[in-house]
């Protein structure tokens, strides 16, 4: 395969694992917490949260609509919601809530992370967009810091998400929140999606940038012939 045809492979898989990156940051279903359901015929209080916000929603369950083994929900079941957002950057009454105080701690450090990773791919954006109208040797020079900067923003989306995987169970297993029940949502899978994609493609492209390897053991990489990218 043409070294060309690869890097536009490896910019299509950038732009998938930029626009599963970015749905991630600006949805709120990382997680959904579920408390135990022991009465039938009631109204349980099921959430959701992301980066910015934690979703509460009352949610009537009956006989028909109660999964086996699955505490109040599913959250897509019909039910009053009310959304909080966390506030990360101002002091407010939440704060003495103990799940609003535990989610802010966390989500500090994920949603700080999560626009690290957000800049780097603007930047990356920007180095391949000036490679893209670029020529000659410029053009190529651009695609080793694009490389560096997708892989670097793959990297925060991982932090990002072992992060919030902390929040999640110190949520549990704390004894002052009524959540029991757990199980990560299509928001964290976006992020998982994008971290692999931002990741592995970043790597690709940054190898693909390279100066091409000798072709003889005697060769050096200095003396072998420049492959440029058309």
């Amino acid at each position: 395969m043409h070294k060309r045809t690869k890097i536009k492979i490896a910019i299509v898989v950038l732009l998938v694992g930029m626009a599963c990156m970015f749905t991630a940051v600006v949805t709120d279903h990382w997680a959904v917490l579920s408390p135990q359901v022991e009465r039938l015929n009631e109204t349980c209080e099921a959430a959701h949260f992301g980066l910015w916000r934690l979703c509460k929603k009352h949610i009537y369950i009956t006989k028909e609509n109660k999964m086996e083994g699955q505490g109040c929900g599913p959250i897509s079941l019909p039910g009053e919601e009310n959304c909080t957002y966390f506030r990360h950057f101002n002091l407010g009454q939440d704060a003495e809530i103990f799940e609003y105080k535990t989610q802010k701690e966390y989500n500090i450090s994920a949603a700080a992370i999560s626009i690290f990773s957000l800049a780097f791919m603007i930047l990356g954006s920007l180095c391949l967009l000036g490679s893209c109208t670029g020529k000659g040797k410029g053009r190529d020079y651009l695609l080793k810091p694009a490389g560096m900067f997708f892989a670097f923003a793959g990297v925060c989306a991982f932090i990002s998400l072992e992060v919030m995987r902390q929040s999640v169970k110190r949520m549990i297993e704390s004894e002052e929140t009524i959540w029991i029940e757990y199980y990560y949502a299509w928001s964290f899978a976006c992020a998982c999606s994008g971290f692999v994609l931002l990741f592995l493609a970043g790597i690709a492209l940054l190898v693909l940038s390279m100066p091409q390897m000798p072709r003889n053991p005697w060769e050096t990489c200095m003396d072998a012939e420049p492959e440029q990218v058309e």
